[in-house]
């Protein structure tokens, strides 16, 4: 037999990972030789009894691989179990062609039923009237045919099973092995979707439209619906690495209907942490580069708030793109984004740039030299950057006209033309002193952009022939992008959303955006359909988390309270339906005496641990440091996690405050310091009494901000605190 390939299927991954190490290690040699000679003697390749698809290969002495054939010299590789267990459960194994979504389905059906564990009701101890008989619980899913079952794509083989189930338990435990569409469609009728929302949410996005034919496997292989690894490098870091990577850039098939949708308009992607909106955006990105054809400008601009995510959104690109496809694209942060505009325009005197915290304590000290107690240098910095300078307000009497929806305290006219005075006092400080906020910058930049747009529709409503035509200023007459893609829009201010929206023309996929307002961590609160970015009409959402256990999210998402969230528009979002088919231990909740106390427990448990790939979140930049110390003093290499990311990458312990951890993944984490006046923080308790809305939404920051850190987990995690626990844990 010639050479053939062999491909990982999904999900087969989860029981190889829970093998004994040295059998992972065999598994990889064993491809390999797969690969290169199947009938070499030594794998033992035979077809298995009853099975006229499905063929076993020789791992090592105790462990055997099983190959489903899908024809020509193209296998699958399934499973790889004991060897006695192979032989003793053959007719446990099932496969079939999905005949909705045409893809490949595995089922290991004595697992499954395994994890399901029905438990058969206890026998009475002594004859009782039949009327005292306690009634069965009626199964979930009895009120469906099996017929609309099949037609939702649930596997034919689980009927049987999936009509036993009485409890949620047993139905996590089934959708963690049953193929993904089957779980999908049973979680989502169990959340108490009808049977037409679960046929256009979750089947018709995967769904295909020709006739399928269930026999034919070469054809099913070809289907997105069909998940598999086929490098041998990819299927290395499954091995390796634990599938911890697994989802960087793989697209789901229901993603890549919203990737590849043509758009008449800016168009949006939400869902809860995990679910895939970055791994969307990244193939946008490709999508909209594809589909320009040859060419060599940045024609496509990918933007997201943080320069951490910008780094990894390039590195992504790159895994999942050629070359060629990166070089049109200009991937770079906002601040970054508005700063080159800007520098490039500003021909003066060179100006130092302060982030918002040195804002604010601009802020501070101009207050006290005026003596100025009515207003806090929070709040006038707060109404200065989102309402003046994210509305491009310039002048008095603008302010007065002013939209304040979602600030909280009410002001008067006079209010305002105080704020206003101190406004012009501040700039002036500013000025002289050589230095301009990242605010100040994003609204000049949006200026600047939307003088450029201008001009560009004037170049080109007087069809002037030629596109390399350079006006004095410096402006090209032709539009900077073509398409934006914006990551984690929930962090862009109102300022950033006006350059955007300046930076593209006006027309089919020229913004896509991707992010959840229950993960906003920045207060930038806007309306995109004030902005002139309307995309109502074509939002998308993502539900199923592919990084976070059942059990963490479960927990996380208890976190956020019963606040309203907004939906970067005038109306609201939700995570109802968000889930995990993954499964976990509990998160454990420890309280402890005092800080040093909790310190010490942090050791323990990262003992306990060991390993990498483990993360300590903190409340507050002091705590950091302490917890660094504290390891370090253990014996274990940590370090902290900086404006640019983890300091020392290849430390098995990264720490760092909350805001840090935005867009990292840990395979445990420790979440420590939870406590009253740290989480929420001491001075927004004083907002209670003067200032009830702003104390309201300081009160939702806060949550986001745990809700981030907790779902930065995959495996495990812990949350501690000392003296009173945060009024956020249950």
């Amino acid at each position: 037999m010639s050479k053939v390939t062999l491909r990982l299927l999904d999900k087969a991954d989860k029981e190889i990972l829970k093998l004994p190490r040295a059998v992972k290690g065999a598994i990889y040699d064993f491809q390999h030789r797969f690969r290169q000679d199947p009938e070499n003697p030594g794998l033992r390749f035979k077809q298995l009894k009853g099975h006229p698809r499905l063929y076993s290969a020789r791992v090592n002495l105790d462990y055997r691989a099983l190959l489903l054939h899908a024809g020509g010299g193209d296998y699958i590789l399934v499973a790889v179990k004991p060897r006695q267990e192979v032989y003793d459960n053959l007719d446990k194994f099932a496969y079939q062609v999905n005949p909705v979504t045409g893809g490949i389905e595995f089922l290991d059906l004595l697992t499954i039923g395994e994890k399901v564990a029905l438990e058969p009701p206890a026998p009475p101890v002594s004859p009782v009237p039949a009327e005292e008989v306690p009634a069965q619980p009626e199964p979930l899913f009895a009120e469906f045919p099996a017929e609309t079952l099949l037609d939702l794509g649930v596997a034919e083989p689980l009927l049987g099973l999936i009509m036993k189930i009485t409890t949620e338990e047993e139905l996590l435990g089934l959708a963690e092995y049953a193929p993904q569409l089957t779980g999908e469609v049973l979680l989502a009728l169990h959340d108490g979707k009808t049977v037409d929302e679960v046929m256009d949410q979750v089947t018709a996005p995967v769904a295909v439209e020709e006739k399928v034919d269930t026999d034919d496997y070469q054809a099913a292989l070809a289907r997105p619906a069909t998940v598999v690894t086929t490098e041998d490098t990819a299927l290395q870091e499954v091995l390796e690495e634990g599938d911890f990577g697994r989802w960087r850039v793989f697209l789901h098939p229901a993603q890549k209907k919203i990737v590849e949708r043509a758009y008449s308009g800016p168009a949006r992607v939400s869902g809860g942490p995990g679910t895939g909106k970055t791994i969307v955006a990244l193939h946008r990105v490709k999508h909209l580069v594809e589909k320009l054809g040859p060419g060599q400008d940045k024609d496509v601009l990918l933007t997201t708030f943080n320069k951490n995510l910008a780094a990894d959104l390039r590195r992504r690109l790159l895994d999942l793109a050629e070359p060629e496809v990166a070089r049109r694209v200009d991937i770079v942060n906002i601040d970054k984004l508005a700063s080159d505009i800007v520098s490039a325009a500003h021909s003066g005197p060179g100006r130092q740039w302060i982030d918002d915290t040195k804002a604010v304590i601009e802020w501070q000290q101009l207050l006290d030299e005026l003596g100025e107690t009515r207003w806090d240098a929070d709040f006038l910095h707060a109404e200065w950057s989102h309402v003046i300078l994210g509305q491009g307000v310039a002048t008095r009497a603008d302010y007065f006209r002013a939209r304040r929806a979602g600030r909280g305290r009410a002001i008067s006219r006079q209010d305002r033309a105080e704020i206003w005075k101190l406004v012009e006092r501040y700039v002036m400080r500013l000025d002289e002193k050589g230095l301009w906020t990242f605010r100040q910058v994003a609204e000049r930049a949006a200026r600047l952009e939307i003088e450029r747009a201008k001009a560009v529709a004037s170049y080109q409503a007087a069809q002037v022939s030629s596109v390399k035509v350079q006006h004095e200023s410096g402006i090209w007459y032709r539009p900077r992008y073509r398409h934006i893609v914006v990551d984690e829009a929930q962090d862009l201010s109102a300022a950033h959303w006006r350059m955007l929206r300046a930076m593209v023309p006006e027309g089919p996929d020229d913004l896509f955006v991707a992010g959840d307002t229950h993960q906003r961590i920045y207060a930038n609160r806007v309306s995109l359909g004030s902005l002139g970015i309307n995309i109502r009409g074509r939002s998308s959402k993502l539900t199923l988390s592919y990084r976070t256990t059942h059990e963490i999210l479960t927990a996380a998402c208890r976190l956020l309270g019963e606040e309203e969230w907004d939906d970067l528009d005038d109306g609201h979002d939700d995570l109802d339906g968000y889930r995990s088919v993954l499964r976990g231990p509990e998160p454990v909740l420890v309280p402890y005496p005092t800080w040093a106390a909790e310190l010490d427990g942090i050791v323990e448990r990262v003992k306990e641990w060991g390993g990498s790939s483990i993360a300590v979140c903190v409340p507050e930049r002091r705590m950091v440091a302490e917890v660094e110390n504290r390891l370090g003093k253990a014996g274990i290499l940590s370090t902290a996690i900086g404006p640019d990311g983890p300091k020392l990458v290849e430390a098995p312990v990264h720490v760092g405050t909350m805001h840090r951890f935005k867009g990292l993944e840990y395979q445990r984490m420790i979440l420590a310091g939870v406590a009253e006046g740290l989480l929420p923080a001491q001075r927004v308790l004083t907002f209670a009494k003067d200032d009830p809305m702003r104390f309201r939404r300081e009160l939702q920051h806060a949550r986001s901000l745990l809700f981030v850190a907790a779902t930065r987990a995959r495996d495990g995690i812990v949350i501690s605190w000392h003296g009173t626990k945060s009024r956020f844990l249950p």
